[in-house]
């Protein structure tokens, strides 16, 4: 079985992009055509490699089998099409075996941060109606907690003996189901938004999503794939990232995937596997990057391609990972609704540090205003998409009055601040809620942030506006300094550094040195709570 890409190679990208056409056929299903079109083809082929606990190779024919079972143990359960399947597992073979499984029902999957909170999951479970959960012990005890509140949760499967179904178990007892007709407009996945602007918001996604986040993948990754790649990202794959930009398109095309439960991210151990395991294609969000910046590289490791989305990335993060890997890293922008729709790539375009490139051949995105129209070029406004697209999502689970909200004519509106050049290339500006009001100015904190993490001794930056009796507002830094550094005499050096490279009016009035800084669970910095006087 060859590769089945939606673009071409790497060329020129606006050849590329006038060229394109997309092709999605009727009854496309992500488990046909991640696992079982592989399974025929090339059973003793390699899917993924599991590291840690339970280490192993799974091939093609192995996921398929167990996935068939689980589907089989779903349908004796009662799991039928449009029903809905927790995963509350991190990288495992389980999480990807209950995807597989719940989309071979025709149902929906829910991608769950292990992470979360009894708070976090009842909200999720209840929105969502969950009928089914997949986890492990410690999923489970949460679960228990909460259970009263979750009147349609029927059943807990556990992958390692806690208080529930036996996942394993159950597999091993059960007949294979064959998989249940499925359309690419049919629904496949509920991801919840951060919720960073309010209450999360389940973003439904049909089987042909995936179809619309390859020509991004196929691209940022240059030429993805090719002999010889296999893909890692620390993300969890609860996240929109983890699961659409690289672990389900290296199932797609034949990639080995690397699996790897991390509790906690460690930039050592990340090398120590990406060496180990070989792994040359890596999905590392920035704030993986800026801590594997600070770590020793071994010799051996070997990375073609990078690619990096949730927060822009400055000159010097480029500049160091070109020295640190001769690579380029590409960066990408998309969100949970509309995924991997800007990308920058090295092989195709001039890779311009602090854009996020150009749209992705397939897209259609531009820079409005409040009236739904396209502003001139140089211009702040909110980055939008256009409809029909496939990567883009169904609607908001349940709420049909947010999802007429998120759209000006066909335009979906982002939230997100950006500027469009006159070569097409777009920076990011901010979220819109972020925006900082000081005199008369709109400071958006990413450059403040990027200026700041160029810093030698700066791991992570946040920029956020405080009240001010005369100014409205003016900027406030938080910063986490690299280990065994004393802010001593640092916080003047970095405001001036502001002034002298950015500018003089977004220049933080006063800096913050703390260990950490309050982070959604993919990764992305929650500016709001450090706005709240108790972080002050």
């Amino acid at each position: 079985m060859t590769a089945r890409r939606v673009v071409g190679d790497p060329g020129d990208w606006a050849a590329l992009r006038r060229a394109f056409r997309w092709n999605i056929p009727d009854d496309f299903n992500m488990a046909e055509a991640c696992c079982d079109s592989w399974a025929r083809a090339e059973p003793e082929r390699v899917a993924f490699t599991h590291v840690g606990e339970n280490a192993r190779d799974w091939t093609y024919g192995a996921l398929r089998d167990a996935s068939d079972r689980l589907a089989g143990v779903f349908a004796k359960a009662g799991l039928g099409r449009g029903d809905r399947v927790g995963v509350l597992l991190g990288q495992s073979p389980e999480t990807l075996i209950a995807h597989l499984a719940t989309w071979k029902r025709a149902a929906i999957s829910i991608p769950l941060f292990s992470l979360f909170g009894p708070d976090a999951l009842a909200f999720r479970l209840a929105d969502s109606g969950a009928k089914l959960v997949v986890t492990d012990a410690a999923g489970a005890e949460k679960l228990a907690a909460i259970r009263g509140d979750l009147p349609d949760l029927e059943a807990v499967f556990v992958v390692d003996g806690g208080d529930g179904r036996d996942f394993w178990a159950e597999i091993e007892a059960a007949p294979p189901a064959p998989p249940e007709p499925v359309g690419a407009e049919d629904p496949a996945v509920i991801i919840y938004t951060s919720g960073t602007t309010g209450p999360p918001k389940g973003a439904l996604h049909a089987h042909r999503f995936l179809i619309g986040h390859l020509p991004s993948i196929e691209l940022h990754h240059e030429g993805f794939p090719q002999p010889g790649d296999v893909g890692w990202t620390p993300a969890d794959w609860a996240w929109i990232g983890g699961l659409m930009d690289i672990a389900m398109p290296c199932l797609y095309h034949g990639v080995r995937l690397v699996s790897c439960r991390m509790r906690k991210f460690d930039p050592a151990e990340a090398y120590r596997l990406i060496a180990e395991q070989k792994v040359r294609n890596l999905f590392l969000p920035p704030t993986a990057l800026k801590l594997m910046r600070q770590a020793e590289i071994p010799e051996t490791v070997s990375i073609r391609t990078i690619g990096s989305g949730g927060e822009a990335l400055g000159a010097d993060l480029l500049d160091w990972a070109k020295r640190a890997f001769g690579v380029t890293i590409n960066e990408f922008y998309g969100q949970t609704e509309c995924n991997l729709v800007l990308a920058s790539c090295a092989g195709s375009m001039e890779v311009r540090p602090g854009s996020m490139g150009q749209a992705v051949p397939g897209h259609e995105v531009a820079v409005i205003d409040g009236a739904g129209q396209e502003v001139a070029p140089g211009t702040t406004g909110e980055i939008a998409v256009k409809r029909p697209d496939p990567v883009m999502f169904l609607g908001y689970w349940n709420l049909p009055e947010k999802t007429a909200e998120k759209f000006t004519g066909d335009w979906m509106r982002t939230g997100d601040l950006g500027v469009m050049d006159e070569d097409g290339y777009f920076t990011y500006v901010s979220r819109d809620d972020d925006v900082i009001s000081s005199a008369g100015y709109r400071i958006g904190p990413t450059e403040i942030e990027t200026c700041l993490t160029g810093h030698p001794d700066v791991v992570m930056a946040a920029a956020v506006g405080v009240p001010d009796e005369t100014r409205g507002e003016v900027v406030k830094a938080f910063v986490v300094l690299r280990s065994g550094v004393a802010p001593d005499g640092l916080e003047a050096a970095l405001i001036q550094r502001v002034r002298d490279k950015v500018s003089p009016h977004v220049a933080p009035r006063s800096v913050a040195f703390v260990e950490e800084l309050p982070m959604t669970a993919t990764g992305k910095i929650m500016r709001r709570s450090l706005r709240d006087p108790g972080a002050r």
